[in-house]
Order: C-alpha cells, then structure tokens, then sequence
C-alpha cells in the first residue's frame, strides 16, 4: 500500500513540475549596428525547453509601441506568464520570442531620411538573432506582430517583405497616414522637414492601404493575416479600412473587433490567440 501510495505521489509530482515549467526572458541584451551607428538594444523570450534541448524553434518577432522598447512586452505585457501557460496548456508550441527596440535615437520600424530602421532590422538584426539562438529559418517558422506603432511594423514587414513571414498579427495597428496631407500635419508637428520626393516615397512604402494596392495578392495571401482592434481604440478607422480592402481583394484574414480600447488590458488579452494563431501557422504544411 505505502509503494502504491509513493508512486502515485511521485506521479502527481512530476504532473505539477510539468505544468510548473517556466521559459526565461533577458530584457538588457545589445548588438552592434553598423546601419544605425551605434549599438542596439533587444529583449528575448526562449521557452521552458530550451535549455534542455538541442532543436531549433520556430520564432515570433514581438513589437512594441510608441513610448515603449523592448522591454515593453515583457514589463507590461507579461510576455513571460502569458508564453508559459499558453505552452504549458497546449495553446501555443515552443518558440523564441525576439523583441527588438525602436525607440532609441529615432522613433519607429522604417526607412526615414538617414535613419534606417528597416534595413538595420532585416540586415543585421534579423541574422544575428537567428545566428545567435537555435531559431529556425525558413518563412513557415517565423512571424510578426506588434501593437499599436509595433502593429503598423507589423503590417508594413509582413507586406513588404512577404517571403519572410508565414504570419503577421497586427494588434490595434497604426495603418500609416491615411491622406499625403495627413502625413505633411505630422511632419510639421515633429519638427521635421523632408523634400516632397522623400514624404511621397514615405507615404507609398509604409501606408498599408497603399501597399495592399501595389503589391502582387498572390504575395499577399502567403503571409496567414490576424488583426485584432478594440471597438473603443482611436485607430479603428486604419484597421476597417485594411479590412475592408483585404475583402474585396478576396485576401484570407481574420479580423477581430473586441471590447476595449488602446490599453495594455486589450494586448494582453490578445496575446493568447495571437500565440495560438501563429503556432497553428508553424504546423502548416
């Protein structure tokens, strides 16, 4: 009786160290830019296996909003919990979770004048983290998402840059200017100046209603579309819009209009179908 008794409290042990597994996150790694002059921050997420290990792992790049870096989703997001029990519930595979800064010396994910964001994350960022940790590289295995001006990345990577994503999630999604006159207003508010060649080129390659009409569909449906935007967030209109144009292109994609509004209530409790969405991605053939 008392072997019958041990064995069943062994098992109940190894139950609970099961689900207990937790993966880790590091929020203060930095690389060296050549692009961008400078070194650079990045915080990552590897799941409760990887030490353990010797796979490769399918990845997700995780971008932050305006006013964050890259600890934002860590900080506020709780990427950690939401990762691990998404796991741990069979919700979500294993995978590494990169999360690149975008807010050190010019704000955002693109090409603006001198500053180039995009080229740095495609041509250094993108190879050293996916040299640096057992990341799988093939475009079935990796995806993007983002909230807010991390969800507007989101957008304008996947679209412009089709052959690298299996799936994009934009999250409450800053489209890009809507009008060249909407893009001149901000202009000006910041400060800045740009020849009208640069503000026309600006406003072709990262307006996602733009790209949506001057891209190959055929480009555009091999990347798995997720949009999710709260019905009380100031930047419904940019998400409807890309909706919209998604349906009359006849453009698969899940479109999700939820309770809430531009929070980190509303991103955190899209990040559980998120991890869902872009793992069922991963497991495609």
């Amino acid at each position: 009786m008392r072997t019958l008794t041990a064995i069943v409290i062994f098992c109940f042990a190894m139950t609970i160290s099961c689900y207990s597994q937790t993966g880790k996150v590091y929020d203060e790694l930095k690389m060296s830019s050549k692009i961008l002059k400078g070194e650079r921050k990045y915080a990552v997420y590897l799941p409760p296996d990887y030490d353990t290990s010797e796979r490769s792992y399918p990845v997700l790049y995780l971008l932050h909003g305006a006013g964050d870096d890259q600890t934002g989703w860590i900080q506020f997001g709780e990427v950690l919990r939401i990762t691990d029990e998404s796991i741990n519930e069979g919700i979500a595979t294993s995978m590494i979770i990169i999360m690149p800064d975008a807010n050190t010396g010019e704000r955002g994910y693109f090409n603006v004048g001198d500053w180039k964001y995009e080229d740095f994350f495609f041509e250094e960022f993108m190879p050293y983290v996916e040299k640096k940790y057992r990341i799988k590289k093939e475009k079935r295995y990796r995806a993007v998402a983002g909230l807010s001006m991390g969800g507007g990345g989101s957008f304008m990577y996947a679209l412009r840059h089709p052959e690298l994503f299996s799936s994009s999630c934009p999250l409450s999604a800053y489209v890009g200017p809507l009008t060249i006159e909407d893009l001149k207003t901000q202009i000006t508010r910041m400060g800045k100046s740009y020849t009208e060649e640069e503000i026309q080129s600006y406003f072709e390659n990262y307006n996602a209603l733009n790209l949506l009409e001057s891209k190959p569909v055929e480009q555009i449906k091999s990347v798995k579309w997720y949009i999710d935007c709260g019905d009380d967030d100031f930047l419904y209109e940019g998400n409807s819009l890309v909706h919209i144009a998604m349906k009359k292109k006849d453009i698969p994609h899940e479109y999700r209009v939820r309770e809430g509004k531009h929070s980190w209530v509303y991103w955190r409790s899209a990040l559980p179908s998120v991890l869902e969405f872009v793992s069922n991605t991963f497991h495609q053939n």
